[in-house]
């Protein structure tokens, strides 16, 4: 995997970038939608609108040129909103002098499901070529990652032996852990449903509900999740790791999570529409809470938490009152029966 091709150049896709040009063994190259964004990168090595303050490697190269990103690329790491990535991959496939290669990797580091098809990044992909898909997943807030502090994630991949070792290589650094786990749906899940519930911690800290509360929300949000998952294929022990547990304690107390801002906010009374309105990043729990929503209706798994979520972003639900129905609902065992 000599060449590489991170799309999509918000602070995540930036940082990864970035960390990969720097161990100075690959050609990187960073496609932005932005062409201000590619300006900044060669005028001042940074990423200004996304990434201020990180000054970025020489040997990142950086592009608009979607066919040339992706045509050159012996991996592709798709770093892009869940509900984008249909249409970079229309465009990209349909770049007929440089069409991507069967044999590259396509790596996602997209957590969400899509709105109207119900799918997950992995999914879309393969409507569109039948490459070796992976799915980089766990608790990684770009900034820190980006000051070099200590982070482990995992890498959903089923062909450990002949992709999964060259792309833990790859992406390792002495700051940054990669494990491997066979389980793509599960790392994905877990990926995409933690935000939802991330945005409800947010509101349980907005009201001032407390610790007790926060604590309980996560522990019963991770049973949800865990329903879901299990109920599409998923593993139930994928979960427990990285990719479940992990990015879900980050991300429902980190303040450094847009989904959980969104649900703080959300609390203390702003709309979403005024959240989202000065946001720049997209939090992918706002539109995943409608796709999770659907499923859970159609698998027929009971997700009361994430239910409310979707009714306080979609349906104008008072937060307050979203949180007494969740605790008079009736009386259950703590593993039976949701």
């Amino acid at each position: 995997m000599d060449s590489i091709s991170v799309i999509g150049a918000g602070s995540w896709g930036t940082v990864l970038a970035n960390m990969l040009a720097l161990k100075g063994n690959n050609e990187v190259r960073l496609w932005a939608y932005e062409k201000d964004t590619v300006d900044s990168i060669i005028k001042l090595r940074e990423n200004k609108p996304f990434m201020p303050g990180l000054k970025l490697s020489e040997r990142l190269i950086p592009t608009n040129n979607l066919s040339e990103a992706v045509g050159a690329a012996s991996c592709i790491i798709l770093v892009v909103p869940t509900q984008f990535i249909r249409g970079i991959l229309t465009k990209a496939v349909s770049a007929s002098a440089s069409p991507i290669d069967p044999e590259t990797v396509i790596v996602t580091a997209a957590k969400g499901i899509e709105r109207g098809t119900l799918k997950t990044a992995s999914a879309i992909i393969r409507e569109f070529i039948g490459n070796e898909i992976a799915v980089l997943s766990g608790p990684s807030f770009a900034d820190e990652v980006a000051k070099g502090k200590p982070t482990a994630v995992t890498l959903g991949i089923a062909n450990h032996s002949k992709h999964g070792h060259p792309l833990q290589e790859m992406f390792y650094t002495e700051y940054f852990r990669v494990y491997t786990h066979e389980d793509i749906i599960g790392v994905e899940l877990g990926g995409a449903l933690k935000n939802v519930i991330a945005i409800a911690s947010g509101i349980c800290d907005g009201l001032g509900l407390g610790l007790n509360a926060r604590a309980a929300l996560i522990t019963r949000g991770l049973s949800e999740i865990i329903r879901l998952g299990v109920s599409l294929g998923a593993k139930d022990n994928t979960f427990s790791g990285l990719s479940g547990l992990g990015d879900l304690v980050l991300t429902c107390t980190g303040n450094l999570s847009r989904n959980y801002t969104v649900g703080l906010r959300l609390g203390k009374g702003e709309t979403p529409a005024e959240i989202l309105s000065d946001m720049k990043a997209v939090a992918e729990g706002v539109e995943t809470s409608a796709s999770a929503f659907e499923l859970a209706n159609r698998a027929g798994v009971e997700m009361p938490i994430v239910e409310q979520v979707y009714r306080v972003i979609h349906e104008s639900k008072n937060p307050a009152e979203a949180v007494r129905q969740l605790m008079s609902r009736e009386l259950k065992g703590e593993f039976r029966h949701g």
